[in-house]
């Protein structure tokens, strides 16, 4: 395996705890924890502006960790962006490439291959079965509270 002698500092904003493995003992963490709320987020935006990156990657794998705070960076810092998915693959997230970044997208959003019918399918029937849950939902409530209406008055009658 080649070894890469490239003096190019990284810093990392993570929700783990400890430096990964393979990163330089100086790299910077930022822990997304340390900065909770609409200020923490600020402040952390503010620091990293200020340390004035030129690329930023972020890592989209399969689980949604981080994602909000993955874009929030990603769109707020004046910086390029590539996007690096699990297999170490990666590509520049700009208009020449909005064919990568759509496909990308859909394959991450299950509307490709098999899926794709399935879940524009869930997604047509979602609101008829919401409806038909609330309709069964208020139709059983209101039969038992007839019902208790009811069987409360003819009690009441027979004494």
């Amino acid at each position: 395996m080649a070894e890469w002698d490239v003096d190019c500092p990284l810093d990392l904003v993570t929700c783990y705890a400890g430096l990964p493995a393979g990163f330089d003992p100086a790299t910077e963490v930022f822990r997304v924890f340390d900065y909770p709320g609409k200020d923490g987020r600020q402040r952390l935006l503010q620091i990293l502006k200020k340390r004035d990156y030129a690329y930023i990657g972020v890592i989209c794998s399969t689980e949604p960790i981080m994602l909000w705070w993955k874009w929030f960076l990603a769109l707020r810092l004046p910086a390029k962006l590539f996007i690096v998915n699990e297999n170490g693959d990666y590509f520049w997230f700009h208009r020449d490439n909005f064919n990568s970044v759509r496909e990308f997208a859909l394959e991450r959003s299950g509307l490709t291959g098999a899926g794709a019918l399935r879940t524009l399918g869930r997604l047509l029937a979602f609101p008829f079965t919401l409806f038909y849950l609330l309709m069964y939902a208020f139709t059983v409530h209101a039969r038992r509270r007839l019902r208790l209406a009811l069987s409360g008055n003819s009690q009441g009658s027979k004494s």
